[in-house]
């Protein structure tokens, strides 16, 4: 390359500093790529052509923003955080500065020392609301923060399905259903990308469970993956266009998710025509030769077993064993997500943080998240002068319980309260509950000044069990906590819970049971229970949350994303998969369940839950009429919501298709967030995607709709069908 091209890039910004325009120099200069009315793939082709080998093979790996010990120093010019790709300065190409940000920005092992941001709620919590506007104001939000802090890439968008309830990291998650899960993790990555920031989507596909993550085997037919978790994933990237998709530490079908063809090259850049590129998740690379499979870029690179996609494969791409084009390819679709949008055409400046907008946006999260699962008409809850009231554990004293791994925030105003739980390998790291500083005691004192509250740490169960005697209402929080790299062993309350809230509930049977949970907990108390509130993770103000909701400050509209079983044996699989076995010994997770996960597949064998899917209850009611459904080549659903009770409140009616050309089933096909006032009626109107409608054909690699009449029911529930209608269907195939 001459002396001339070198310099150029700074003629250019000399000259656009004059009074010709830069697009107007840039194309004088040959540099069409700086033409900000090209497309982004136009421009990403231009620029690519300019880089040489060692610029290209510098965009393709990258190792994480931190320091560890004997090692070298964080690199120049990143921020502290989960990942770093160097820019090429001589093109104006920028870093990629990247960071965890499922519920918030991060801050691993506080590299980035005294940094705070804002907490969301569970992802779990989220996909309760069924409300995708607050999918897009929480990313929004988030991303605004990582601009503020210096971050231009998120590893946002897990999307994962719920299939097993013990998953650690089920909690940063969107629940079991294709449909729910796309359509919210769609609306997060556009919000983040609408503020100039790449969205990752993650973790493609089936990582199903944390217990031996790096060595399980998920192995599915290929139907039944593209009708369930492909099917989120495809929703979500159709919806967000997220710049990158990460791949998963499991394997797929006997090869490692990412160094798998079939998945990469055959589904995702094939059948789906996907733009962007492919990043590792952090020490899932094996092979240089993943280059060939669809990988585009290896992350986080200290932890691998070497730097496969620096000069290992810069002298494959020399041998040809990596084709060039291929290689052009790789950096390629990385410049295509960055000019898609808008890291080159100059961004404002830094904004400032609003902490009060930015918690507010949370709350909002957790007050529409948060589930009312039973109520025998002890809530909300009234004060008054003489009323006793007694808090019980789940160190409600200090703040909310969050859950743990790289998702892990440091919430604004910093950890109310840290509890080390120990462990060795990942949990070293991680082995501490974090809660936010967010009290529901000081919540509940605030929200009921009349009525003396007190606490108890519930460490004894005949200690709190005295405590709710002396009490008229006793309010329990009972935490799980949920982590990264480990798996609930089952669906109990741990060390003791249940037996504590069984001595407290017979003692006082105006007892609250309030979890904070990262999924699913089986409940042997809760017929002597007066109420049951499902909480979740509940973020940066979930104590203020929790206290509104139980007060009746806030209507509670949350409903499941997840199944509440009775018992693990109404699961596939009673014993998790990999447990106990050796380290680094390959194993198999058979998901021959197939597309019937969760709620699909108590239908399908007529098993009663504790608590369906979509269920969750109110302080007011809602009645459904005036159904209509027209068919063709979807089904159109219309219908009347009406708030028949006497307080304003949210509903979340759901429509499921019951019935296709003569065979049952049950899926999700649509689903609003209604806010009405008592007595008013809204009609609500939905059209289902034709692919789930649809059933996909493995030998014609395409979706097909048998046609005929379908069924469909609306309700509250998956359990609940209030209204029933059909519809004839027309018979078709759509592209995979």
């Amino acid at each position: 390359m001459s002396k001339n091209r070198v310099m150029m890039p700074s003629l250019v910004a000399g000259l656009c500093l004059a009074s010709l325009s830069c697009s107007a120099v840039a194309l004088a200069a040959g540099e069409g790529w700086r033409n900000p009315s090209l497309s982004p793939d136009e421009r990403a082709r231009l620029l690519d052509a300019e880089l040489t080998l060692d610029e290209r093979i510098g965009l393709l790996h990258g190792p994480m923003a931190l320091s560890f010990p004997g090692g070298p120093p964080i690199p120049a010019g990143s921020v502290g955080g989960a990942g770093f790709i160097p820019g090429v300065p001589r093109l104006g190409i920028p870093a990629l500065k990247e960071t965890d940000a499922s519920l918030g920005i991060t801050n691993p092992g506080d590299v980035r020392p005294g940094d705070t941001a804002t907490a969301l709620p569970a992802s779990l919590a989220l996909a309760a609301s069924f409300n995708p506007e607050l999918a897009y104001e929480g990313g929004a939000m988030i991303a605004r923060e990582a601009a503020a802090k210096g971050f231009n890439v998120l590893l946002a968008g897990g999307v994962n399905l719920a299939r097993d309830p013990r998953n650690g990291r089920n909690f940063e998650y969107l629940g079991e259903d294709p449909w729910l899960a796309g359509t919210l993790a769609g609306e997060s990555i556009k919000a983040i990308q609408d503020q100039n920031i790449i969205s990752t989507i993650k973790h493609f596909s089936l990582n199903g469970q944390e217990t031996g993550r790096f060595y399980a085997n998920s192995i599915i037919k290929e139907a039944a993956h593209r009708e369930s978790d492909l099917l989120a994933f495809q929703i979500a990237i159709e919806k967000g266009q997220p710049g990158s998709v990460m791949c998963a530490y499991n394997l797929v079908n006997g090869d490692y998710s990412c160094g798998n063809d079939h998945l990469l090259n055959g589904v995702l850049k094939g059948d789906w025509g996907y733009k962007g590129w492919v990043m590792s998740d952090w020490g899932a690379v094996h092979a240089t030769d993943y280059a060939v499979k669809g990988l585009d870029q290896q992350s986080g690179e200290q932890l691998d077993q070497q730097m496969w996609f620096g000069e290992p494969l810069k002298q494959a791409a020399l041998a040809g064993t990596v084709p060039e084009a291929r290689l052009s390819d790789m950096s390629r679709r990385i410049l295509r997500s960055m000019f898609a949008v808008g890291l080159f055409d100059g961004k404002p400046v830094k904004p400032q943080i609003d902490a009060a907008a930015h918690a507010a946006v949370a709350k909002k999260v957790a007050d529409e998240g948060i589930v009312l699962l039973a109520n025998k008409g002890i809530l909300p809850l009234k004060g008054g002068a003489g009323k006793k009231i007694v808090v019980i554990g789940g160190q409600a004293d200090a703040g909310v319980l969050s859950g743990a791994g790289s998702s892990q925030v440091t919430a604004t105003g910093g950890n109310a309260r840290v509890v080390p739980v120990g462990g060795d390998g990942p949990m070293a790291m991680w082995g501490r509950l974090v809660f936010h500083p967010s009290s529901p005691l000081k919540a509940l004192r605030a929200a009921l000044p009349d009525a003396t509250i007190t606490f108890a740490d519930g460490r004894y169960p005949a200690e709190a069990a005295a405590a709710a005697k002396a009490a008229d209402i006793a309010i329990v929080f009972a935490n799980q906590w949920m982590a990264e790299a480990l798996d609930a062993y089952d669906l109990s309350l741990p060390q003791g819970q249940d037996e504590m809230i069984q001595a407290v509930a017979a003692a006082n049977p105006n007892s609250i049971v309030v979890l904070q949970t990262g999924g699913p907990v089986l409940m042997p108390w809760l017929d002597k229970v007066g109420a049951v509130v499902a909480a979740w993770y509940s973020g940066q103000k979930g104590g203020e949350s929790i206290a509104d909701v139980l007060t009746g400050r806030v209507n509670p509209s949350g409903r499941l994303p997840v199944t509440f079983p009775t018992s693990l044996d109404q699961y596939p699989r009673r014993d998790l998969p990999g447990w106990g076995l050796p380290k680094k010994q390959q194993f198999d997770v058979i998901y021959d369940e197939g597309a019937d996960v969760g709620y699909r597949r108590f239908a399908a064998l007529g098993m009663k839950p504790l608590f369906p899917f979509g269920h969750g209850l109110s302080y007011t009611s809602f009645a459904y009429d005036k159904l209509s459904v027209k068919g063709g080549e979807t089904l159109t659903v219309s219908f009347r919501v009406t708030n028949t009770g006497a307080v304003a409140g949210k509903d979340a009616p759901q429509v499921y298709l019951t019935g296709a050309g003569g065979v049952k089933l049950q899926r999700l096909i649509g689903f609003d967030k209604v806010d009405l006032k008592p007595g008013e009626t809204r009609t609500v109107t939905l059209k289902a995607d034709p692919r789930l409608l649809a059933s996909f054909d493995e030998a014609g690699r395409q979706w097909r709709i048998t046609g005929g009449t379908y069924e469909v029911t609306v309700g509250p529930s998956a359990s609940t069908a209030a209204l029933t209608g059909t519809a004839k269907v027309s018979k078709r195939s759509l592209k995979p």
